[in-house]
């Protein structure tokens, strides 16, 4: 084993201090240029040990968190075993993403936008072409697994349906109206359940400017 597997993973972070200074909020902001200014500012954000911040409320893991989207439909999976994040097991969800890990080569000279896609193409093949806009960010204080996680919402717009996944912590995945998401919230994690009841506004995001990208 070498021994760049042998390190602790450390994933990018956000002191907590700094979103309060840019103005705190609970559920979605769609005030996005005023958190990315903050949030994507290289002397605002460092590396740290996952395993410190995983109970440590003082900071904020950065999470890119896409859904995507075909005609009137999202994509929906359920959480599998290897899950790294156990809390979050067994929930479905309509968010594809994780932390940015210092691991990941050439971060800071491909930036924000590179390691998304890369974060992305990591869980799941889109087989398809798609737009890609960043639309909110999440931020939910109500439970454990939140109070240290800070979400960047993209939508991605797909011409067809075509989704092979990679990573087998997503199973059972497959595009659902929204009106069967709505019917069934209860059975998805807190992310997605905000997500979904926002939907609607969520969507008109794509409309508008890709802005912080």
């Amino acid at each position: 084993m070498s021994k760049t597997r042998d390190l602790p993973e450390c994933v990018m972070v956000l002191p907590t201090a700094l979103l309060m200074e840019a103005g705190y909020f609970q559920g979605l902001s769609f005030e996005t240029t005023k958190y990315t200014q903050v949030i994507l500012e290289q002397k605002n954000y460092q590396f740290k040990k996952r395993s410190d911040v995983e109970s440590d409320p003082a900071y904020k893991q950065l999470i890119p968190y896409v859904i995507l989207k075909h005609e009137d439909s999202l994509f929906a999976y359920r959480r599998g075993k290897l899950l790294a994040e156990k809390r979050l097991l067994a929930d479905y969800s309509i968010g594809i993403g994780g932390h940015i890990s210092v691991d990941d080569p050439n971060l800071f000279g491909i930036g924000y936008n590179e390691a998304l896609l890369r974060e992305l193409n990591e869980e799941i093949e889109i087989q398809s072409q798609y737009q890609i806009t960043l639309a909110a960010l999440i931020n939910d204080d109500t439970n454990e697994v939140g109070k240290v996680h800070l979400g960047m919402v993209h939508i991605a717009v797909l011409d067809t349906p075509s989704v092979v996944t990679r990573e087998k912590s997503i199973n059972e995945g497959k595009f659902l109206s929204i009106t069967q998401l709505k019917g069934n919230i209860d059975d998805f994690e807190n992310w997605s359940k905000i997500c979904i009841t926002q939907i609607d506004k969520l969507l008109s995001q794509i409309e508008g400017p890709q802005q912080g990208l």
